[in-house]
This record gives C-alpha cells, structure tokens and sequence, in this order.
C-alpha cells in the first residue's frame, strides 16, 4: 500500500504493481468464491474472477437472472448453484446482492457464514445500517468491502478492454488476521484499476449521496430545468436537447474526464468561458444547500429507512415501473431516441 497525494491531501492507495495477479492468485490459492446475485454486479466480478483464473461458483435464485447465468457459461450443479448452497460452499462470499434481498436472504444466510470465512461486500449499506437492515455478522468471520466505481456492465468491459475500474476497499472486521491481503487480492481479481482505502459507513454515505446527488439525481433536475427553460422560450425540442444533453454528454464531458475541468475552461471560446466562470459560483452557491440536507438525510440514515421501507412494499416493483416510464416518456427523453439515432454511427439502423 502507498501513499498517494490527492489535491494535497494523502491517502493510501494500492495498484497492481504492489499486488500483480500471480500474487493474488497465490493468496486466494484453493478459496472457493462464492458470488451470490447475478443481477447488477455479479456478472462482472465473477466473470473477471473466472477469467482470471480463480476459483468461482454463482448462487442465483430461479428465474430469469438464474437463466443468464446460465447463458454466460455457469453450469448447474456444478459453478451455478441456489444462494444457500453457494455460501455453504464458498470459503469467500461474496453478497453481490440488492440491498433489498440481502436483508431478505439474511437469515439464510447467516448460519453459512461458518468461523474463518470471509463475507465481502461492494457497498457498505447493510452493515453501516445494520440496526436497520438486521444484517450483524459472526464475530468469527471477516468482514470486507471492494466497491467498484461504477455499473457492473463497466467493471466488464473496462476489463475485457484490458483496463480496469477504480474501487475503493475496506475491511470491517479482522478476524483471521489475513482480510487487509485477501480484500486487496480480491480487487485486483476483479479487474480494479486501482484502489483506494476507505470505510464501511464512508462508502455508504457517499455512494447514497452521489446517487442522490451529481451521478443521477442532480443531474437529471439540472438538465430538466434547463430543457425546460429553452422550450419554454421558444426553442425547439432539437436545440433544446443537443444544447443541455448531447453536447455534454458527446463532446465536453470526454475531454474534462480526460483533462480535467480547469482544461476545459482553459480551452473553451472566450464567450463560454466567461459566461462559464461568471455563472459557476451561482450555481454552487444555489445547490450547495441542497446537498448539505441531502448528505445530512443519507448521514442519519433517513435515506437507508426510505429505501427499506419502500422495497419492502409488495406493490414496490409495480409503482417504480411507472415512476420510470414516466420518465421515459418524457419529451426530452424521447428527443435523446431521436437525437442518438442521428448519430453518424447509428445512420443507417433507423427503422
């Protein structure tokens, strides 16, 4: 592990030169892993930890993520097996499960977690809110988190790209005296690009805040309003749409992910760097507050009660469906439909 400065502050960070993948493999040498759900993340971290020569079997429930499972290459009986089985099986669980149906499976799962096991997580949501969600683990288990920073799709194909994501890691509970090295073993098993050091309850809160906030949320009220103001004066769907979203998201928000923010500015019109210098501090000082109660919600676990309480209504999955369409079928939504299949790569595929 080395330290690492970030804008002056230093953390501790591991990369694959410290820990190369014959190291990890030699670590987790004779482990089974256990991957229980093959919903969001599991298909990328056991995938990546099958191709990279690890020992892997998936618990899945029947149904159709069972069924991809199986069209991915897991066999019955032999790598794919019911989640009961898999975590009796497994000398590395990992709970890749929805928040929902970890504290659901639970109490099926807690007397597989048997002593000198490891249970590992990529988010800190059941055990930082373990008075909530009922999610206590043995005493005689480690406990550890690598949480990748992005979809599961992502942790996939920057891997087969022959890249990596970024995860941050931690571990909750030492019990074997091996967890920091099995923790940083398994993230590099699972195709991090690096990784930094963190806590169950920091993951936690900020993931729930980025959510909320700048990663969806915020970003979605933000290009609305600003949709919403252009149409509202008379521009037309088209220049609404490709002056708030597809500008951004196809040609700015590549470069400053490359360069950085202060690149951009540096190297736009003067027009739109003046505008964009003079209007950056309205917009932080309008929205801070915002995300000040927003972090406050997620810090007092407020959002965690909001979220249990509304998957465990039976009526849950039905009333998110509409809640989505809605959004779908909002105008500005069905102009990006349109926009995307304009697109010089896309031409052509129209129907």
């Amino acid at each position: 592990m080395a330290k690492m400065n970030f804008g002056g502050v230093e953390e501790n960070v591991v990369t694959r030169a410290e820990m190369p993948l014959e190291r990890a493999r030699e670590i987790l040498k004779g482990k089974t892993i256990a991957v229980l759900g093959y919903g969001v993340q599991g298909p990328g971290q056991s995938l990546n930890l099958k191709d990279n020569g690890f020992n892997v079997i998936v618990g899945q429930r029947p149904g159709k993520t069972y069924d991809k499972a199986v069209a991915d290459g897991w066999v019955p009986g032999e790598t794919l097996f019911g989640i009961e089985e898999a975590a009796k099986r497994g000398d590395i669980v990992l709970c890749l499960l929805s928040d929902a149906a970890v504290m659901s499976v639970w109490p099926v799962l807690k007397p597989c977690l048997t002593t000198g096991k490891t249970l590992y997580f990529s988010h800190g949501f059941a055990i930082t809110w373990a008075d909530r969600t009922g999610c206590v683990p043995p005493a005689d288990i480690d406990v550890i988190m690598v949480a990748p920073k992005g979809s599961g799709a992502t942790v996939r194909s920057l891997y087969l790209e022959g890249r990596g994501i970024n995860s941050s890691f931690a571990v909750y509970q030492d019990y074997t005296g091996k967890a920091l090295e099995t923790t940083i073993a398994l993230g590099i098993g699972i195709g991090s690009g690096y990784m930094f050091e963190t806590t169950f309850e920091r993951e936690a809160v900020s993931d729930l805040t980025g959510e909320r906030g700048s990663l969806m949320g915020a970003i979605q009220g933000l290009l609305l309003a600003q949709y919403e103001v252009l149409r509202e004066n008379g521009h037309t769907p088209s220049e609404a749409f490709n002056e708030t979203v597809e500008e951004l998201t196809q040609s700015l928000m590549p470069l400053f992910a490359a360069k950085g923010m202060d690149w951009m500015y540096a190297n736009c019109s003067t027009t739109a760097q003046r505008g964009a210098l003079d209007w950056m501090g309205p917009f932080h000082d309008a929205v801070k507050p915002v995300v000040e109660k927003l972090y406050q919600s997620v810090k007092s676990g407020h959002e965690a009660q909001l979220s249990i309480d509304a998957n465990s209504k039976p009526d849950y999955r039905e009333g998110l469906e509409k809640e989505l369409k809605a959004l779908h079928d909002s105008e500005m939504w069905r102009t990006a439909e349109t926009v995307r299949a304009l697109r010089p790569e896309n031409a052509g595929k129209q129907k």
